[in-house]
């Protein structure tokens, strides 16, 4: 019995991660192999059941994974994980313009090898179209990422500015 609730009682502490330290740590992931491992032990927890845009960040944490993974093999086989579940949190979610966004910003920054560009348009314009329906934080998150996006336009960063 004692063990039944002590089980019980993990499950209910396991926290799931605040949305903004998410998007934080996102930011920074690419800078650092220690800053990839800080932002997927944040996501490790995070389950296919829980948020789909957690989800999301969990696979980009695993595909980010794979720029500090020594071995090539290893590469790819964490980018392919990492993207299957991003793709997998869209399909269940594909109104989320968070979750584009991260697909967006994974496409954007693989290698061509990696043959993982092909809904950079398709999500772009997503973003552009339905950006103004967003919430604020979640506007200032794509503004950060305009910042340093190439796919964008002069002319579609300034309609979301």
């Amino acid at each position: 019995m004692k063990t039944i609730i002590l089980v019980a009682s993990l499950f209910l502490f396991v926290v799931t991660p605040e949305l903004s330290e998410v998007r934080k740590q996102y930011t920074n992931a690419i800078d650092s192999k220690a800053n990839a491992e800080k932002f997927y032990k944040l996501l490790e927890s995070v389950s296919k059941e829980d948020s789909k845009t957690l989800v999301a960040y969990k696979g980009a944490s695993i595909a980010l994974q794979a720029k500090f993974s020594p071995k090539k093999e290893d590469k790819k086989k964490q980018f392919i994980e990492g993207t299957q579940l991003l793709d997998f949190a869209l399909k269940n979610d594909a109104k989320n313009l968070e979750i584009r966004l991260i697909r967006l910003s994974i496409q954007e920054n693989t290698p061509k090898i990696m043959k993982y560009k092909g809904n950079i348009a398709e999500d772009k314009q997503f973003i552009v179209s339905n950006f103004s329906k967003q919430n604020n934080s979640l506007k200032e998150f794509v503004k950060l990422y305009l910042k340093q996006s190439k796919v964008f336009s002069a002319e579609e960063k300034a309609t979301m500015q």
